[in-house]
């Protein structure tokens, strides 16, 4: 018994720990593009994907929590960045 919690302690150090990692790296990402000033053209890119993915969702049917993130994420990228949001 004391060897699986031992080995399911260690799939979870390593998933937590790859988790961490990729969140960093992602604000590294984000952080170097905002520098260079070519985050908005990535914004547009991502907003196009966005809407693609909706699209493609919608028609399938879609309607659960996955397709309610994707539409929403579409939403929030094809707005005016420079745009004030009410009550924020």
């Amino acid at each position: 018994m004391e060897t699986v919690l031992n080995i399911l302690l260690i799939r979870f150090g390593i998933i937590a720990g790859i988790v961490v990692v990729a969140g960093l790296a992602g604000f590294a990402l984000i952080v170097s593009l905002r520098r260079r000033g070519k985050a908005e053209r990535v914004r547009e890119g991502a907003a196009a994907l966005a809407k693609s993915a909706a699209r493609a969702m919608d028609r399938r049917g879609a309607r659960g929590v996955r397709g309610e993130v994707v539409r929403h994420a579409a939403r929030w990228l094809d707005e005016d960045p420079d745009r004030k949001r009410s009550g924020r």
